[in-house]
């Protein structure tokens, strides 16, 4: 079994140590979706919700999350991140929205955790923004599609 780098010798959780690591570009592509009622995914795409434009507020607040998650992840390096992207994208076979995040930077560390914080609050905003037409949006899919860099290695998952 892979050993967890954030748990010391002695069982205790820990910031890691990447001091000795090389700087590598590094990059992390993460996505998830957001299931809602046919007319709800109809009114964001008209632009017809209550609280404004869904869809470019959701793609800004998850940039803005991206460059705090060492603010909300306990364990997590602050970052210098050199680019983050959010893309959202409607899937009719939902219904509802797609989204992904692509997180970047040149450094010692990855930034998967950057790119899945920004896809959970970008759908987390759509869910505020349209709640009052649809409560029974669903959330779902958050993961890891690839990553480069580092010394793990490249990693894409299986069926991306």
């Amino acid at each position: 079994m892979t050993k967890l780098t954030h748990i010391d010798a002695s069982g205790e959780a820990n910031m890691v140590d990447v001091g000795d690591k090389g700087e590598t570009v590094r990059i992390a592509v993460a996505e998830a979706f957001i299931r809602m009622a046919p007319a709800t995914l109809d009114l964001i795409l008209k632009g017809d919700a209550k609280k404004g434009d869904v869809i470019g507020t959701a793609r800004l607040a998850g940039i803005m999350a991206a460059k705090q998650t060492s603010s909300l992840i306990p364990l997590c390096h602050p970052l210098m991140l050199t680019k983050v992207a959010v893309e959202i994208r409607e899937d009719l076979a939902l219904p509802g929205l797609r989204v992904e995040a692509m997180a970047k930077l040149t450094g010692r560390t990855g930034v998967e955790m950057e790119a899945l914080t920004a896809v959970s609050v970008a759908c987390l905003t759509i869910y505020d923004m349209a709640k009052a037409a649809d409560r029974e949006m669903e959330i779902g899919g958050v993961r890891l599609r690839e990553k480069s860099g580092g010394r793990s290695g490249d990693y894409k998952r299986g069926d991306a």
